[in-house]
This record gives C-alpha cells, structure tokens and sequence, in this order.
C-alpha cells in the first residue's frame, strides 16, 4: 500500500504519493502535474509583468510617486535581479528554503525582484514547517527596514512604508498557512478514507474466512457421520458373509446411497476451502438441519442397525430457533457417530426437552464399551467434541461429556432458550 506524502517532504508538494522504493528518484527528478504547470506559468508570468512595470517606471519617473535610484545604471541591474528571480520561480519547488534564503539579500533593495521573492516566500510558507516560515517572516520584515531606508517613497513616511511591508508580509504568512493547512486536511482526510477502505476489506476477509470455517466444520460433523454409517453396513456384511440376499442388497444399497452422500460432503468442504473470497459469498449454502429434522436422523441410525431410543418432551417445537435446533441437532449426530464408533452394537439413549424460558437440554448415552470392537474401531480426528463444545459455548450453553455414575458414557447439554 502506497503512503501520503506530508508536507515535510521537501521534494514533493503535499498530497503527492510517496511509493515506497521510488523516493530517491522522485527526490532527482520531482513530478510536475499539469496543475503545478499552470500555476508556475501565472507566477512567472506575474513576475516578469512585475519587472517589466518597476524598470518602466524607474526609466521615467514620476515625482510624486517613483521611488527613485541613486544611478542610472541601477536600473538595468534591478531588471536583471527582478529576471533572475522570475527563473527561479520553475525551480523554487525543489529547494524552498535554500532558494528563498539566497535570495533574500535582494529584498533589502530590489524593487523589481519584489513579486517573485513574494511568490518564494509563499512557496516556503507552504511547503514548510510553522516554526521555519514564522523565521523566515521575521526575517523578511528586517530586510523590509531596510528596503524602507535605502529605497524610500515619496509620498509615504518611513514608517508607513515599514507598516505596508509588514501588512504585505504577514498577508502572505496568513493565506500560505491556510494553504498548507487545507493541503494537510486533504492528505490527512485521502488516507484516513484508504485506511478506512483497507480496514474494510480485512474485516470482509476475516467474515468469509470465518464463514468458510463455519460451513467446514458442520460439513466435517455431517461427513464424520456418513462415513460411521458405512463402516457400520461394512463391518456386518464382513461378519456375516451368509446373510440372505436381500439383507445383503440393502446394505450394500445403504453402503452405496452413504458412500455416494459422503462424497458429495467432502465436495462441498473441498469446495468452500479452495473458494475464491470474492465468490464465497455468491455460492448458496445447503439448507441447515434444525430440531425438525432430527427424527429423521435417529430412524438413519436405526437403519442403520443402531438401537435408539428417542424421548422428546420439548415444549411448543415449532418455535424452537432456527440456530438453536441446530446446535441440537449436531449434538446428538456427534453422540451418534461417537456411539457407532467406540461402542458398537450397544444401544442409545437420546433424551431431548425444554422449553421457552427454561432452556434446550439434550443428552445421549450409552453402555461404556467392553474389550475392543470386532475390526478394531473406527478411526477418529478426536476433534467432534471439540466442535461440539466450541458451538455450545459460543451459543451460551453448557456441555459435560464422560462416564456417569451407572457407568454409562453420557454427552449432555444445556443451551439457552429465550423466553
């Protein structure tokens, strides 16, 4: 990301870019916009006006208002300071300060070189700090003594002249610190909105990244749960080769439908962690389970060959949140999946209830297993019921899993439920 200059800078106006890497080549050769072309073209046009008026009428003077030179010869060399001067003007960008110090000498005594010398100060007020034009002024305004002595008007005292001088002066201080001040509003104002903007595509990042992850680990749940499923109809044909033909077809059938549901899962997990960020959040989600859909889970596992035993005493299911029933939902899938793993062949016990006010309380269980499943158990990330009780927290519930006091092993939760 690129940084605003400020105005510090000596080499670049205030609101310039500064990229990284390019500052020693700006500092050679600084960039002149269309804009700055303008602007030092009406500068030096209003110098060399300046000199052209100030020589003319030094040539003929007028004696009630010219202010006049002890020599003749004085004029041409006025003529070419005040020229000088008006060349400086197309370089002044690049040493302010250096230009207006050198320059200022002829102030004392230059009437021709008074509009450029002017216009340097301006650039320095500017382009500078406060503290540094402040400095400058003070020092402009001796030189305005003695320009007020050596060249004296006609028809003005001395100190009406040394007073016009300071007017002039502090004009100019006044309207380039304006000038500074809006340049640094504008740099100030051009990278807060950038940063706000930066800021802004973080959060959209973290939001999908956060979102992705979400929709990963319910599809880990739903995937850890198929692949129990067929490992389950695997592991019973593999014990009882002489079952009859139809008992065989249908696990072979429910082998296939689980087998072919798992691979649509992991697609769908594949597929949210490689999304592009810009198009994750175009693609549709899947519908989410909700309370409504759980016993459609329990007659799977019993399709399966697992014993389950449902008791659901919840109150008024229909207004049961949308997030709520499906934080109960994975629950119980999890005490599922975990049952067909650790403890085949031994039945469950889900036990669902609540109400609105009271809270959503869901516990499985299930006889603690004894010695180690015939084909060894199923493999496990062990990450389920870290999950589980991720989501439980988060929903500002509780959650206990382990062996109760009859010897069972229990997974239990308590989920708020607003009145």
């Amino acid at each position: 990301m690129t940084s605003l200059a400020v105005p510090e800078h000596p080499w670049l106006l205030p609101g310039e870019l500064v990229v990284p890497g390019e500052r020693e080549r700006d500092r050679a050769h600084p960039r002149r916009t269309t804009r700055d072309w303008i602007v030092d073209s009406l500068a030096f046009l209003a110098g060399l006006l300046w000199v052209l008026f100030a020589t003319v009428d030094a040539l003929s003077p007028s004696p009630e208002t010219a202010i006049p030179l002890p020599h003749d010869w004085m004029v041409g060399v006025d003529a070419l300071l005040g020229l000088a001067s008006c060349g400086l003007l197309w370089v002044r960008r690049r040493w302010p300060l250096g230009l207006a110090v050198a320059t200022l000498p002829l102030s004392a005594f230059s009437l021709a070189a008074a509009v450029p010398l002017l216009i340097l100060y301006f650039t320095v007020v500017v382009h500078r700090r406060t503290a540094v034009a402040i400095a400058f002024t003070g020092a402009g305004l001796v030189t305005n003594l003695i320009f007020s002595w050596t060249r004296p008007d006609p028809s003005m005292p001395y100190w009406a002249t040394v007073s016009w001088g300071m007017v002039f002066s502090l004009a100019v201080l006044a309207w380039g610190m304006f000038v500074r001040a809006r340049r640094q509003l504008i740099v100030s104002l051009r990278e807060r909105a950038e940063r706000a903007e930066a800021e802004q595509q973080l959060r959209v990042a973290q939001a999908r990244h956060l979102e992705r992850t979400r929709i990963a680990r319910e599809m880990h749940d739903v995937l850890a749960h198929r692949i129990s499923l067929l490992s389950l109809h695997a592991g019973a044909l593999e014990f009882r080769p002489d079952a009859p033909a139809d008992e065989v077809a249908r696990a072979a059938g429910v082998i296939r439908g689980s087998a072919h549901a798992a691979l649509q899962d992991l697609r769908e997990v594949i597929g949210v962690l490689r999304a592009d960020g810009d198009n994750t959040g175009d693609a549709p989600e899947p519908p989410q389970p909700t309370l409504a859909d759980l016993p459609a889970l329990i007659e799977e596992s019993r399709a399966a060959g697992v014993r389950v035993n449902l008791t659901d005493t919840v109150v008024a299911p229909g207004a049961v949140p949308a997030a709520l029933g499906r934080a109960a939902y994975r629950i119980v899938q999890e005490g599922l999946t975990n049952a067909r793993k650790h403890a085949a062949g031994a039945a469950v016990t889900v036990d669902v209830a609540g109400g609105p006010g009271a809270g959503l309380t869901v516990a499985i269980s299930n006889r603690w297993p004894l010695g180690t499943p015939a084909g060894g158990e199923l493999p496990g990330a062990g990450t389920g019921l870290v999950g589980i009780t991720e989501r439980v927290t988060l929903a500002g519930g509780r959650l206990a899993h382990g062996r109760d006091e009859a010897g069972d092993f229990r997974l239990a939760a308590w989920l708020p439920w607003p009145a």
